[in-house]
């Protein structure tokens, strides 16, 4: 099917994105849609006939545990709402802990890289058989980006993804920003990747702005869209011509005009490169059949890749050391990475702590995350954070605390527990982490 050129739908820029012009299809977060409701603005968007397909964020299915079932229903409910040709996931996991190394469930809270190791793809392609059984629409992958890399991995990630297609016939979402990413923090050149890579699998293609601080890239999905990332998208269309390109913001929006500017960037390069390549093949979207009858991955092979990833999220957001052969500097990077992430995020659910706190609010959120791993979502995050102020008899200023208590009661409970509470909490979570 093709796509044409799209742009991430976000609430934030939704009138902007309308009044786009050239628009063929856009992208919306799975999570942020409702079961049942569309907003007005995707309602409109798909009577102009503009496509609209589904970017999940959470399934994680390169964790060690299989795909849970209500988040796959919930995502074959959102492309069912949309009508969407397909939906999109990402190669990551997000999630660790729990039953298989009987510790504390861990949610991440970003997209973390799996180890390209014949392990973890034996789990990766038995889950991604299981999503795509589940769901309704083809299923298309993406590649994400890295600050850490795995010691010990047998296969490049060009390697990787082709296997992984020829196993499962999964379609892929290839990120030219995130290859460009690991390029600059991993050594890893994007051109071997798309030399290696089935391009003919390729369902769209993303493209998203970063900055580099200090030798690190950082996919912000914050900042213009730089040469270099360009530079890759040029590359891999003197290759194929994929089905579909899309400019993916996530946050400091730019005036509908930078974004226009942006899309005619992109367009213009995919034209040139275009116009300079040995007319290559065009990529149809189409899978591969994948055989049947795959062998069933083992449990121990689970637990092994749970241990694992267990051990490494821990040390990005409980304070544990870095696992033996990772680099301790780019734990500790990204690690505080997360936790702003984490501060971000809660900033925006919950827009009242911020106003609340004051300059206040990033200390107190970074100081609070240091020490408490996510083990939900982002509002329950909130209103934990909210409770361990309260509990340690913050903020100072009276005022402030009776408006916070005020805010907590109303999303949680009759009043915050006491200390007493507290600390049995706390004694029984660090319990089941032992």
């Amino acid at each position: 099917m093709k796509l044409g050129i799209g742009i991430g739908w976000r609430p934030e820029i939704a009138a902007a994105v309308e009044a786009l012009p050239g628009i063929d299809w856009v992208e919306a977060v799975a999570e942020n849609i409702c079961a049942g409701h569309l907003p007005d603005s995707l309602v409109r968007l798909r009577e102009r006939g503009v496509t609209v397909v589904p970017h999940g964020v959470s399934l994680g299915l390169g964790g060690a545990d299989r795909p849970d079932a209500d988040r796959l229903a919930d995502l074959a409910a959102r492309a069912e709402l949309l009508a969407a040709p397909l939906v999109t996931e990402h190669i990551a996991f997000v999630r660790a802990g729990g039953p298989r190394t009987a510790s504390a469930a861990l949610e991440a809270g970003h997209l973390l890289p799996v180890p390209r190791t014949r392990d973890a793809l034996d789990v990766l392609c038995e889950n991604v058989r299981i999503a795509q059984e589940s769901l309704p629409v083809p299923l298309a992958l993406e590649n994400i980006a890295a600050l850490i890399s795995w010691p010990d991995e047998e296969l490049t990630e060009g390697q990787f993804l082709a296997e992984l297609v020829e196993r499962t016939g999964v379609r892929l979402l290839i990120d030219v920003a995130n290859l460009h990413t690991n390029h600059v923090n991993r050594g890893e050149d994007p051109a071997t990747a798309l030399d290696e890579l089935p391009v003919e699998a390729i369902a769209y293609v993303h493209v998203a702005g970063g900055i580099e601080k200090d030798g690190v890239w950082h996919d912000t999905h914050a900042h213009p869209v730089t040469r270099p990332v360009l530079d890759v998208l040029a590359e891999l269309r003197s290759r194929v011509d994929p089905p579909g390109v899309l400019l993916e913001r996530d946050d400091d929006f730019p005036p509908a005009g930078g974004l226009a500017a942006e899309l005619a960037t992109i367009r213009a390069t995919l034209d040139r490169a275009a116009a300079g390549a040995t007319p290559p093949a065009a990529a149809t979207g189409a899978a591969h059949r994948p055989p049947a009858g795959a062998a069933a991955v083992a449990d121990g092979v689970r637990d092994r890749l749970a241990g694992a990833q267990s051990a490494l999220l821990r040390a990005l957001v409980a304070g544990d050391p870095a696992p033996p052969g990772f680099d301790a500097h780019r734990i500790g990077v990204q690690s505080h990475a997360l936790a702003a992430k984490r501060a971000g995020v809660v900033a925006k659910v919950a827009p009242e702590l911020p106003k609340i706190l004051g300059a206040g609010y990033r200390p107190a959120f970074l100081a609070y995350a240091g020490s408490t791993p996510m083990s939900a979502g982002y509002r329950r995050d909130a209103l934990d954070f909210a409770e361990s102020l309260l509990i340690a008899g913050q903020p100072a200023d009276e005022a402030a605390r009776r408006e916070l208590t005020h805010w907590w009661q109303d999303r949680a409970a009759a009043r915050p527990p006491r200390r007493t509470t507290r600390l049995i909490r706390a004694a029984r979570a660090a319990l089941v982490g032992r």
